[in-house]
């Protein structure tokens, strides 16, 4: 297997780190339209490894905008997969060049979204990903695979949905992601700042468009941002946080694959960021089309969401200065054995292992996690499909064993855990 990773931002430099420990691949090229962004990464994967491992790392420089140069990049080192760690804007080009140059591909989040013209929060417009199922022909005629949504949300809470349904319950009710944290950012005099954990741009997008909901009697439905507010309890010390309803891709991928009768995503946001968002909104600093501003330069033309984010410190720089876990996980609501059941399915990652052990905080390395895993289980056979297919569509439990299994055994040794209110009838 020879892996190209397009990004080397916060979730592609912690991939190139966790993959360093595993040996299931050839070669690895980390590439990034900042070069110098990638160097860094190969860099700090080759202080981290040995000199066998390190020498399958490269770097190179890419225009993820453009779909030729992701092909040409991908056809000079003989790729095999295209892992696509760029923000989603640019999932069209990536996702067409990896297509071109003959190779499978795999992303974390899907191609963009825009809302209905003109009810927006009751029905869907484009949908996530539906640019890409659109290509599922073309891609099966040719005999590739693209894995679409396989970080953590989506991808790891997916996994989850199809183990319970295939393991845990008879009927399911509802699947239900289920994000929380209790992270903390500090400047250098130790005062909380306002620094998201991952891609501001990304999160934007997730939140300020309508949410989806899928229900079987109705489809896909839309809501106003940060609906159906609810306290959820998180594990691990990280407690109760209020989360609400926000648009994204496991509503549209788990029912294609799985039966149940409802399916939501809710991100546990806190009063602060919602205020942001919202001011950020009613700013118009959310917008993606460029406006011409002032500059000692002379006029020139910038989206005002790009100029947040470029304002935001780098989410993969925050790290040292953060503290606390966070929680992704699937909650999901039926019956077994013809009794009422409720789980919740989750993973943990604590920033100051994170950063103990890769150098990487707690956000960007969950989501990096999964593909690699991923990665892993094409490279031996365990998955394998043609099309354009989501997590569900592969067997859960060779992933979740392989995640959990101990490093010195092989594995990943990243346990999951399981909040259970069901109890087995035991004999008299």
């Amino acid at each position: 297997m020879r892996i190209l990773v397009v990004g080397a931002g916060g979730v592609g430099d912690a991939l190139a780190k966790i993959a360093a420990r595993r040996t299931f691949f050839e070669a690895m090229v980390v590439s990034d339209y900042d070069l110098a962004r990638a160097q860094r990464t190969v860099a700090a994967v080759t202080d981290r490894v040995d000199a066998p491992s390190a020498a399958r790392f490269s770097a190179a420089h890419i225009d993820a905008s453009d779909a030729d140069a992701v092909a040409a990049l991908a056809t000079e080192h003989q790729i095999t997969h295209v892992m696509n760690a760029v923000e989603p804007a640019f999932v069209p080009t990536v996702f067409a060049g990896a297509l071109a140059a003959g190779a499978d591909y795999l992303d974390m989040a899907m191609s963009l979204s825009s809302p209905h013209p003109e009810r927006p929060y009751a029905q869907t417009g484009v949908m996530l990903g539906e640019a890409q199922f659109a290509a599922d022909s073309i891609w099966r005629d040719q005999g590739r695979l693209a894995l679409v949504g396989m970080g953590v949300e989506p991808g790891l809470s997916d996994i989850f949905a199809r183990y319970a349904c295939d393991e845990l319950f008879d009927s399911v009710e509802e699947l239900g992601t289920r994000d929380g944290a209790n992270l903390v950012v500090r400047d250098d005099d130790g005062n909380e700042i306002f620094a998201p954990s991952f891609s501001i741009w990304t999160t934007i997008e997730e939140c300020l468009n309508p949410p989806v909901i899928w229900e079987k009697d109705r489809g896909w439905f839309t809501t106003p941002p940060f609906s159906e507010p609810e306290v959820f309890e998180f594990p691990d010390g990280i407690g109760p946080v209020e989360c609400v309803n926000v648009e994204h891709e496991e509503v549209l991928l788990m029912p294609r694959w799985l039966d149940a009768r409802r399916v939501t995503f809710k991100y546990g946001l806190g009063a602060e960021f919602i205020g942001v968002l919202r001011t950020l909104h009613t700013l118009g600093l959310d917008s993606t089309a460029a406006i011409t501003v002032r500059s000692p330069a002379g006029p020139v033309e910038v989206a005002p969401r790009d100029v947040v984010a470029a304002a935001l410190p780098d989410p993969a720089t925050i790290g040292p200065r953060m503290t606390g876990k966070t929680c992704a996980g699937t909650w999901v609501t039926g019956t077994r054995d013809g009794r009422p059941r409720e789980v919740y399915l989750y993973h943990v990652s604590d920033n100051e292992w994170t950063m103990r052990e890769y150098g990487t905080q707690c956000v960007v390395w969950q989501t990096a996690l999964g593909p690699v895993v991923a990665l892993e289980l094409l490279a031996a056979g365990t998955w394998s499909g043609a099309g354009v297919l989501g997590p569900e569509a592969f067997g859960a439990q060779p992933f979740l064993e392989l995640m959990a299994r101990s490093e010195s055994d092989g594995g990943y040794g990243q346990a999951w855990g399981l909040r259970d209110s069901w109890a087995a009838p035991t004999d008299a």
